[in-house]
This record gives C-alpha cells, sequence and structure tokens, in this order.
C-alpha cells in the first residue's frame, strides 16, 4: 500500500510537469513522464525485496514462514485493484456517456462534472492499482521459488532458496540504468524502446553470471532468458489485437458503421481469439523450461526460474505503464487549461495506450507463471509435512475422485461469480455518475455555456464511496471460498481447484482486457479521422463499445490476476491448519 501511495502521489505531481513541458518543452515531455512512472516501479521491487530480505533473516531462513508477507501483499493488492478499477471506470463511462454522446463536449472538458473523477481514476487504477497487482506478482514469486529451492538443496545447496532473490536484485540495478536512459527527445515510442531493451540485455548480462559463476548450471540461464523472451512475445501478441490502426482495431473501428450492436458482436470475438495465443505460449514455456533442466523433479524447478526471469522486468514494465496516467493526465491538464497545440501531449498519449496494454499482458503471464509456481511450493510443503519424498509422482492429484471433480468445479465457478460481481459494481456507480452529470447540467445554470463551474467534488465522492461498498462482497468471497473447500473436502481437492481458478481466470482475464483494449482504440482510431471521425454515427457506435470494454479491462480483467495469486497464497499460508484439521479427523 505504501509503494502504490507513493507511486500515485509522484504521479500526480509528474503529469503537470509533464503537461507543462509538452508547451514549453516537447523534447523533455517524455522523460519526465517516464521517470515519474519510475519511481512507482522502483518502489515497488526495492520495496518488496527489501522487506522480504530482512522477514527472511529474522525468520532464522526459513522461506515457508514468509508465505503470510505474500498473503498481505495479495489483500492490499486485490482493494487497490478492484476498487480502483470500480473508481476510474465509473467516472469514466459516466463522463463519457453524458459528455460525448448526449452533450457533444471533448472528453477532458472542464465542463463535465465527472472529469476530474475521471483524471484521478487513472492514477487509482493505473498506478496503484496496477503497481500493487505487480508488487504482489513480484513478492509471490520470489517467496514460492524459495520454497520450491527447498526440495533442491541436495543439488545446489542452500543457493536454490536465495537464487530469486539474487537475480531480482540484478534486475533492479538494470532498471534503474533503463530508466535514466530513456532520455529527451521527440519520438517518445523509440526513447520507452530504448529503456525497455536495455534493461532486458543487462538482466540476460546478470542472468548468466549468476547462473554460470554462482548456482555453476547454465540451464538456469536458458531457463531465466526463456521467460524474459516471453514477456516480449507477449507484449507483442497483446498489441496485435489492441494497438490503435492495427488490423483488429480497424476491423471493429469499420464494424461501428453499422451501429453499436455489430461493434460489440465483432469486438466480443476477437476478445475470445485473443485468450488462445498467449495460455499457449505459456504452456510451450513451462513444458521447455522442464525439459531444459531434465525433466522429473528437476523440471520443476525450470519452471520456477523460468518465472523468475519473466518477473525481472516487472520494475521497467511498471515505469512504463504508470507513464501511461501520467501522459493521459498531462493531456487532459492542458485540455483543460484551454492549451491548443495538443500534439506532443496527444503523442505521449498514444505511447501510453500502448504501454498500458503490454502491462496488462505482461501483469497475465506473470500471474500465470507464479500461480504455477506457488502451486508447486504448495504441493511440497504437503510432502514435507507428509513425511513423504520429494518425488514427481508425490506431486500427484486424483482428479477423478468425487471430492476432487466437486472442487474443480467450485474453482471454475469462482472467476464468474467474482467477475460478475465486479461488472456490476461498475454499473451501478456509472449509474449514479450518469444522473449526477445530467442533473448538473439540468440544474447549474449556464454550465453548458461555460459561464459556471460544475460540482466536481460530489462526483469524486461517488466513486469513492462506491468503491469501497462494492468491492466486500468479491473480496470475501475469494477469501471463503478456498477455506470452505479446503475444510470440506482436503488439501489435495484444494490443489485441483487452485487448476481451476488459475485457468479459468487467464483465459477469462486475457479476453477482458484485450476486447476492452479493442474497443478503447477502435474509438481512438475513428477519432483520428477514420469511418467519419468524432461526432459521427460510427463514432457513437464507438464510444458504446468503449465503455462497455472499460469495466471488462480496467476493473474485472486485472482483478483477476490478483484472484489467482490470492487464491494461491492464501492456500499455501491456511496449509498448516488444514493438515491439522485432517490429521484431528
Amino acid at each position: 500500500m505504501l509503494a502504490a501511495y507513493i507511486g500515485m502521489m509522484i504521479a500526480v505531481k509528474a503529469n503537470v510537469r509533464t503537461a507543462s513541458a509538452s508547451i514549453k518543452a516537447p523534447e523533455r515531455a517524455v522523460m519526465i513522464a517516464f521517470r515519474g512512472g519510475g519511481v512507482t516501479g522502483l518502489s515497488i521491487i526495492g520495496m518488496s525485496l527489501l522487506r522480504l530480505g530482512i522477514l527472511y533473516i529474522l525468520y532464522n531462513r526459513d522461506p515457508e514462514l514468509l508465505v503470510g508477507y505474500g498473503f498481505g501483499a495479495s489483500l492490499a493488492a486485490l482493494f487497490a485493484q478492484l476498487g480502483g478499477g470500480i473508481y476510474t471506470k465509473a467516472a469514466d463511462v459516466g463522463a463519457d456517456l453524458v459528455g460525448k454522446i448526449e452533450a457533444r463536449i471533448p472528453e477532458d472538458d472542464p465542463r463535465n462534472p465527472a472529469v476530474i473523477a475521471d483524471q484521478v481514476g487513472d492514477n487509482v487504477g493505473d498506478c496503484a492499482g496496477r503497481g500493487a497487482d505487480l508488487f504482489e506478482s513480484f513478492s509471490d514469486n520470489i517467496i514460492g521459488v524459495m520454497i520450491v529451492g527447498l526440495a533442491f538443496t541436495s543439488i545446489y545447496g542452500y543457493k536454490a532458496v536465495i537464487f530469486p532473490m539474487l537475480i531480482e536484485s540484478i534486475s533492479i540495478v538494470a532498471t534503474i540504468i533503463g530508466i535514466f536512459l530513456v532520455r529527451e527527445g521527440r519520438d517518445p515510442i523509440r526513447s520507452v524502446y530504448t529503456g525497455f531493451f536495455s534493461t532486458g540485455i543487462l538482466c540476460i548480462i546478470g542472468f548468466y553470471l549468476v547462473s554460470v559463476q554462482f548456482m555453476h548450471d547454465i540451464r538456469l540461464f536458458y531457463c531465466t532468458t526463456l521467460g524474459l523472451l516471453t514477456s516480449l512475445i507477449i507484449a507483442l501478441l497483446v498489441l496485435y489485437y489492441t494497438k490503435t490502426g492495427g488490423s483488429v482495431t480497424r476491423r471493429i473501428a469499420a464494424a461501428s458503421q453499422s451501429g453499436a450492436a455489430i461493434n460489440l458482436i465483432i469486438g466480443l470475438s476477437y476478445g475470445l481469439e485473443s485468450a488462445v495465443p498467449p495460455v499457449i505460449l505459456v504452456a510451450l514455456v513451462v513444458v521447455a523450461s522442464y525439459l531444459i533442466l531434465g525433466g522429473g523433479l528437476q523440471g520443476i524447478y525450470g519452471i520456477s526460474a523460468s518465472t523468475v526471469g519473466i518477473l525481472s522486468t516487472t520494475g521497467i514494465i511498471m515505469a512504463s505503464d504508470t507513464f501511461g496516467p501520467i501522459a493521459d493526465n498531462a493531456q487532459g491538464i492542458a485540455e483543460m487549461a484551454g492549451e491548443e497545440d495538443l500534439r506532443t501531449a496527444e503523442s505521449l498519449d498514444s505511447v501510453g495506450n500502448v504501454t498500458k496494454a503490454i502491462t496488462k499482458g505482461y501483469a497475465m503471464t506473470c500471474c500465470i507463471l507464479t500461480a504455477i509456481v506457488i502451486l508447486f511450493a504448495y504441493m511440497m510443503t504437503i510432502i514435507k509435512y507428509s513425511g513423504m519424498t520429494y518425488t514427481l509422482e508425490s506431486l500427484t492429484v486424483n482428479i477423478i475422485h468425487p471430492k476432487v471433480i466437486c472442487a474443480i468445479f467450485l474453482g471454475a465457478a469462482l472467476p464468474l461469480i467474482f467477475s460478475a460481481l465486479a461488472i456490476r459494481a461498475v454499473g451501478k456507480t456509472s449509474f449514479q455518475m450518469v444522473e449526477e452529470v445530467r442533473r448538473q447540467f439540468r440544474e447549474i445554470p449556464g454550465l453548458l455555456e461555460g459561464r459556471a463551474k460544475p460540482d466536481y467534488s460530489t462526483c469524486v465522492d461517488i466513486s469513492t464511496r462506491n468503491a469501497l461498498r462494492e468491492m466486500i462482497l468479491p473480496t470475501l468471497l475469494s477469501l471463503i471460498f478456498p477455506i470452505i473447500v479446503g475444510f470440506i473436502f482436503n488439501v489435495w481437492a484444494l490443489a485441483a481447484y487452485l487448476i481451476a481458478v488459475s485457468i479459468v481466470s487467464s483465459l477469462l482475464a486475457i479476453f477482458m482486457f484485450n476486447s476492452g483494449g479493442a474497443f478503447d482504440n477502435a474509438k481512438k482510431y475513428i477519432e483520428m479521422g477514420h469511418f467519419g471521425g468524432k461526432g459521427s454515427p460510427a463514432h457513437a457506435a464507438s464510444v458504446i463499445g468503449d465503455t462497455v470494454g472499460d469495466p471488462l479491462k480496467d476493473c474485472a480483467g486485472p482483478s483477476l490476476h490478483i484472484l489467482v495469486k490470492l487464491q494461491n497464497i492464501l492456500s499455501i499460508t491456511m496449509l498448516p491448519i488444514l493438515l491439522q484439521y485432517a490429521l484431528h479427523w
């Protein structure tokens, strides 16, 4: 929560400076925005590793005792992402529906009462929410790999336990250098990519040194590098489905000429399709890293090493993600201030949309692989406390047992009810926001003519109150389900439950954030002057598609990332109690 707060506070300061630079010194704007985002990126990885290192020493180097830290990170992340998603999307939907469609005023027009809540929501959802999400992935993955490493001390010694902490320490140094390599320039996308690739190259060099000089196993270098390259491929897949002006968004934009219904049909179909390639890629990475380390039980450590590799770029990815809301707010601030030359601000905002889309794909990949590692840690903890020998066969779960089948069904059902509650929360809050904006347009004399100021605080209050209230039930369900399964069935059935939650959530989340991103950028493509441009029937249809996609891509979809990791880390945290309960009966 502290890392998210620091990142959001700096983002608010950075967006004003970026807005000023986009007008007075355009070549400096990208550097200011990215360094503002870099504070969030370095905060989450620095605080995570520092606290884990301190606790690891205080707890006599027993990584199993660190699971409470991971559970706390997961719970905080769910609050930040789910609550932040409800907050930001309710404000965004309310501002778009009444402002753009009904009042026919620009997106960031200061006459719109919801515009400030919308600007604040960008920081709450994309900065604090996503920062807490990746903080959780980063922390949970390190803890999971450390616990898995306990089974391999006979091969690597205690180096197997501290290997992930050493790799991620190197990634911090690489991230610092990558952030400072994003320099002044007129081409913002080139500057951002310079930071990306520099960080990746430095991480790969670090992987080689640690694998060869410290672990004395070159195969670990191959696994960690494979994980890092996977994040790049996932980013390219997300870009294919969501990039403004890409083939997918152009087709959705063209479909908008036939109305909102066709826009939604085509967009949702591409969203469903987009869930398949990333999952296939992750499956191939799991198998490849398993085989690189020789298969068998040792192959499990290869899979764990690949997840350490993919999470090594967390800092630079988070910096680029926070760059998105900073750039978005900078454009909004400049527009609300009446500036006419918005070319630099719009260029930064366009790059920010790309980096935010990349981060969602990256976060989902981290989520899937982290869930796999935590599941391995869960199973190995069962083996340890049951007195069994560490073998691949001892990790087996009998999926045709009636209790296990019931657990699988419950695991598959949870992401659906969780998503339903999250989307409905955005809908209920958006309804109140729309009614409030309409009321102010109707009752405040001269507001639409620009002679009076709207009541921004009431709209901010609507988003805040509803976000805090509506996130309670989904959070409670996510905490209750695994506990019920563990106590009513058994710890083996709970493992099957976790697999079901992970599979369904990952597919559902990718569908949601890719379809929502495609809807959003199809709208932006039309606003660039295609298919009639702003104010055309196609534009109105695309705005409807965008508002439908908003709760999918920025509330329910990202929150499912956290749901998966929360289920896994809660289960391993509760495992001693569940085992004691099983022995008692």
